[in-house]
């Protein structure tokens, strides 16, 4: 079932979530959002979405979606839950949750960039 790279539908699925909430889209092998140094989106390597989300949001996600938590190269991605596909694919009903996701990455520490 894990895929080793995301379906282009998905790709384009988290590109018009992104959108419907206005947020920019960085990363061209690994699509992500990031605000401050700090990532609070993705497409995982295995292929699925994932976003950040508080505690108190996470647990009502998790429970809502019936979703675990993300996990990428074999390690739990700590604040970070999986968006299943077909959760996905209901773009306005999960923008709220991007809403959420881009509140949150708003009050995390800034973490210095490694550009130059």
């Amino acid at each position: 079932m894990a895929q080793s790279e995301a379906s282009e539908q998905t790709l384009q699925l988290y590109s018009a979530l992104l959108a419907t909430v206005g947020l920019e889209q960085k990363g061209k092998n690994m699509p992500y959002t990031s605000m401050n140094g700090n990532m609070y989106s993705f497409v995982a390597k295995e292929g699925y979405v994932a976003i950040r989300l508080s505690e108190e949001d996470k647990q009502e996600f998790m429970d809502k979606y019936n979703a675990g938590p993300a996990i990428s190269y074999g390690a739990t991605m700590n604040g970070y839950v999986h968006v299943p596909d077909d959760v996905l694919k209901r773009t306005q009903e999960l923008s709220e949750y991007m809403k959420k996701s881009n509140e949150f990455a708003k009050t995390l520490k800034p973490k210095p960039t490694k550009k130059k």
